[in-house]
């Protein structure tokens, strides 16, 4: 089994290389073409109709030499889809290198390989040491359940950040409880993944070795706005195993948007404009439908479904308020370390700002209780997956619900 999951993920990743080489020579040439044709528009002016047939012969010997390399390029994937293999080695989903690599690709173009390249693009799932895992494997038969989700382009293998134990693996032995780690596609909507999410966790609620009696939800950063979205899909659909929940706790998560997507998606809308930046544009439209979704924090299908994705209009969002009878969580960061810098409210912790990671922003306000949050001066986002300042508030989070009795 591991032989054919090697075998299958290794020629998988040469066949897409190739692909997305052959895609860059193409828009390679588009930009020469562009560059060329504007070129030569003012030679002509000079030195009039005398400029054509070089220009043809330009763009005749150009686009045969562009081709013949996207080709080659292509071809060779699909002689690698066939023939590559690591023999003895590790299927690259379970290293930590390999785990690494399709984070960063399911981030960034996930939607598409999900549906083109299923092998690189796991549906999600519980894993231990890279491996999915069954919740009957997860670990001791607890009646608490802690649930980790990692953030956009990261897999669970994120959490051991510096090489420390993870927060799972530390509180899995200091609270009374079980502890998993899940992965999965980020690059899919945020709503779609809260939708595997909820079924995961229904059917582990129904597979557990003994009854659950609360389960608390940790995500870093898109980890966070998936844990809030399967609650709510969960809680509208009577689902039981929502019942659970007592605590959410958010790492960083962009409640109200992150401004890196906002500034791309303005950015590609102006790049599209112009013959010679288009290919530029192209490709950053082709982010992923979870990275798109950061833009606002969406967390719902409306979000999204039916719109035009790369408008410039602002889309309606819809609100989605947090989950009743749950306690609610949420830490921020600043790279600066002095509040007090007005540049704070501009980089945040590098990729979140604090009114977004808080839910409090001039024209939209998530509900979550001051008394309830964590900010972290001198730190980035990626802090925030391993912090002792964050385990010890987990630490108190997690140790002070009194677990609902089951109905």
């Amino acid at each position: 089994m591991n032989e054919d999951l090697r075998r299958a993920e290794i020629r998988a990743l040469a066949r897409l290389a190739g692909d997305e080489l052959g895609g860059a020579v193409a828009g390679i040439a588009a930009v020469h073409r562009a560059i060329s044709t504007r070129v030569f528009t003012a030679v002509r002016w000079g030195v009039g109709p005398a400029a054509l047939p070089v220009q043809v012969a330009h763009d005749v010997i150009a686009d045969g030499v562009y081709t013949i390399v996207g080709t080659a390029a292509e071809t060779a994937g699909r002689v690698a889809e066939r023939t590559a293999d690591l023999p003895d080695a590790e299927p690259p989903s379970r290293t930590v290198f390999g785990a690494g690599l399709l984070g960063v690709l399911t981030g960034l173009i996930g939607d598409r390989l999900a549906e083109q390249n299923p092998i690189l693009a796991a549906p999600m799932s519980f894993r231990v040491d890279g491996r999915p895992v069954t919740p009957e494997e997860i670990g001791s038969p607890h009646d608490t359940l802690v649930v980790f989700l990692h953030g956009l382009v990261e897999t669970e293998y994120a959490w051991r950040r510096g090489g420390r134990p993870t927060y799972a693996e530390r509180l899995a032995g200091e609270l009374r409880c079980a502890t998993a780690e899940v992965r999965f596609n980020s690059g899919l909507h945020v709503s779609e993944n809260a939708r595997e999410l909820a079924e995961l966790l229904d059917r582990t609620q129904r597979a557990w070795p003994v009854p659950l009696r609360r389960i608390a939800l940790v995500g870093h950063s898109m980890g966070g706005l998936v844990a809030r979205s399967a609650c709510h899909l969960a809680a509208a659909e009577g689902a039981e195993w929502v019942t659970l929940v007592r605590q959410i706790v958010c790492l960083g998560s962009p409640h109200l948007g992150a401004p890196l997507e906002q500034f791309v998606h303005v950015v590609s809308a102006g790049l599209v404009k112009l013959p010679e930046t288009r290919p530029f544009g192209r490709l950053l439209r082709r982010r992923s439908a979870g990275i798109r979704d950061l833009r606002q924090g969406s967390l719902v299908d409306e979000d999204w479904a039916d719109l035009d994705i790369d408008a410039l209009s602002q889309r309606v969002q819809q609100e989605v308020p947090l989950l009743p009878g749950v306690e609610h969580y949420f830490v921020t960061a600043s790279i600066l370390r002095n509040p007090k810098n007005p540049l704070g409210r501009i980089v945040g912790d590098g990729l979140v700002l604090t009114p977004s990671g808080s839910g409090r922003g001039r024209a939209r306000r998530i509900a979550f209780e001051p008394e309830n949050g964590l900010h972290l001066p001198g730190a980035n986002h990626f802090t925030l997956l391993n912090d002792e300042a964050i385990h010890e508030a987990l630490l108190r989070w997690l140790a002070g619900a009194t677990p609902l009795p089951r109905p």
